[in-house]
């Protein structure tokens, strides 16, 4: 029997206890503090660990990182960028692509607490009915942001890059950024359900292809332990990469393979059956039965 949305957790809680119904959830939110924090550690107290923000930074001053998307957007315009921009890039890349799918936007990104916040509102305050839009209207924006960077020579998303910009408010206050953060919690609040993240990012769409084929995904573990609570659904950002690997047919994979998946592991969390759990994409297959 299905639960209701807002008690998503509670079974997991009372069966399995506190720390293991939220435990990726506490790492993940100790990872992105500890992130804007070693941002923080060099205009408060003069240790440079991360300099610069979420679109390009030097760690201790010695290693470059720079986002992929900004990069591509530079690229777009026909300027050759500097070499440790280049190096940066690829870092970045290389890390993401082998790690696991959008580790960034569930792991890194600053704008992952205020979308995961308005997600869990919508299930207290049983807001439901939203607009629909296609998940791959991500996709058609990161395309317009190339094309519309490659025709005014300009890095077209750098003006308005919510993460960024929030990253950015951590030291200098929100300002006028508030306005595009508020936009964003309330059209996830009430508009479309997880709407920034699963419908319209181009970040996130950017680390989906990159992390198309990294090793890091969900399995599920067995099927037959499933009772449909909907627990797994009613918290996962992008609930569609499930109904395969869970329901699917039995020669399905059972893996979670599909790019929109941001192995956050809240299905894992929330699950009191433990059907959920990490592994790689190279997992053998057990021939399952459908329930």
């Amino acid at each position: 029997m299905a639960n209701s949305p807002k008690d998503a957790g509670l079974e997991a809680r009372q069966k399995l206890g506190w720390w293991r119904a939220y435990r990726f959830l506490i790492l993940r939110r100790l990872s992105q503090l500890s992130i804007i924090l070693m941002f923080l550690s060099g205009p408060f107290w003069n240790v440079w660990i991360l300099k610069g923000n979420y679109s390009g930074s030097l760690l201790l001053d010695t290693v470059p990182m720079t986002d992929p998307l900004m990069m591509a957007e530079v690229l777009a315009t026909g300027y050759l960028p500097e070499w440790t921009s280049i190096i940066g890039a690829l870092i970045i890349v290389a890390i993401y692509a082998l790690v696991a799918t959008k580790a960034f936007c569930s792991w890194v990104c600053p704008m992952n607490m205020v979308t995961d916040t308005a997600a869990w509102l919508r299930r207290k305050l049983g807001i439901r009915s939203t607009a629909k839009i296609s998940r791959n209207l991500r996709y058609g924006i990161l395309a317009m942001i190339l094309v519309g960077s490659a025709v005014t020579g300009s890095l077209l998303w750098e003006w308005i890059n919510p993460v960024a910009a929030l990253g950015r408010s951590f030291v200098f206050g929100l300002g006028a950024t508030l306005w595009l953060v508020l936009i964003i919690f309330l059209f996830d609040l009430l508009v479309v359900e997880h709407g920034w993240c699963g419908h319209l990012c181009p970040i996130g769409a950017t680390y989906a292809l990159i992390g198309s084929k990294s090793v890091i995904k969900v399995n599920v573990v067995d099927r037959s332990r499933c009772d449909n609570c909907m627990d797994c659904y009613n918290v996962c950002p992008e609930p569609q990469v499930l109904r395969k690997p869970l329901h699917g047919k039995a020669e399905d994979s059972t893996i979670v393979l599909a790019n929109d998946c941001i192995t956050c592991g809240r299905c894992i969390d929330v699950c009191p059956e433990n059907v959920f759990a990490f592994g790689t994409r190279f997992e053998k297959q057990v021939p399952v039965k459908n329930i």
